[in-house]
């Protein structure tokens, strides 16, 4: 079985909420009521193991309720071939090629 893991970048997001929780004194379960979820789903966004993460509908919700941008839950970027489980293998992929032909109906 493969080893789940969330991107570099979605970590940092959740690290910055967690932070701000943290600082507020809200346990997971606190956060959880602020955003209408349950606190097992908190911990799962917490935790490295799972691919649960915060939307940008929960960010706006965090950022009204603590008086913030939603700016302040974004780290600095980060070097793309680190944003991701694998690294980016656009490049590699063929373009599709499609035709059309123009039918004149009677």
């Amino acid at each position: 079985m493969a080893v789940v893991r969330k991107s570099k970048i979605d970590m940092a997001v959740i690290d910055k909420v967690k932070e701000f929780r943290i600082s507020n004194e809200l346990s997971q379960e606190g956060l959880a009521a602020i955003l209408g979820l349950t606190r097992g789903y908190i911990g799962q966004v917490e935790s490295p193991s799972t691919l649960s993460k915060y939307n940008m509908v929960h960010l706006n919700k965090l950022a009204l309720e603590f008086g913030c941008s939603l700016k302040d839950f974004m780290p600095d970027p980060i070097p793309e071939e680190y944003t991701a489980g694998r690294k980016n293998t656009s490049k590699k992929r063929k373009k599709a090629k499609w035709s059309f032909e123009i039918i004149a109906l009677p």
